[in-house]
């Protein structure tokens, strides 16, 4: 299983609010051969770690693919890029955050080098995330971490508090 987490706190200036960049951004996977498999509803969260910043939207997708990890992260990444994505500092506001959370359970921790950029599987924070967590639940009730084997059930109770997110009614 193949998963991406989306979130965005910015508008695109293409787009508009987060929701809609969000929304073109999984039509955009479909141009690098990847398909949309299931999807959860989309979520408000507050950023994490708290700030003053906007609530965020963030969603996951199952999908597939024929690209490697690599050749799959550089795609999220073009994408975002694309859709106005600077990076400036860490946790900074932003209008795109196109995260490979999952790629058939492997285990990778690669630099970036010539043939890609730099990517670490599963994504070394989705644990702590109940952004990613509560709809990654909605589609794969039955997933477990590739490293610990922790079923989702189990990390969504151990996960920190004072995270708040809420099912957005689209």
């Amino acid at each position: 299983m193949i998963v991406i987490a989306l979130g965005a706190n910015l508008a695109t200036e293409r787009h508009g609010p987060p929701l809609l960049g969000l929304e073109a951004a999984l039509r955009r996977l479909d141009e690098f051969g990847v398909a949309v498999m299931q999807r959860s509803n989309w979520y408000r969260s507050a950023p994490d770690p708290p700030s003053d910043q906007p609530m965020y939207i963030n969603g996951v997708v199952q999908v597939e693919s024929e690209l490697s990890p690599a050749a799959l992260m550089a795609v999220l990444l073009s994408i975002e890029i694309d859709f106005g994505r600077r990076r400036s500092e860490p946790n900074a506001a932003r209008v795109m955050d196109l995260d490979l959370i999952d790629f058939d359970g492997q285990i990778l921790n690669r630099a970036a080098d010539d043939k890609g950029p730099a990517l670490r599987l599963p994504h070394p924070r989705l644990s702590h995330r109940a952004f990613v967590l509560l709809p990654l639940l909605e589609i794969a009730p039955s997933w477990r971490h590739p490293e610990s084997g922790r079923h989702i059930d189990d990390l969504i109770t151990a996960l920190p508090e004072g995270q708040k997110i809420d099912l957005l009614e689209t």
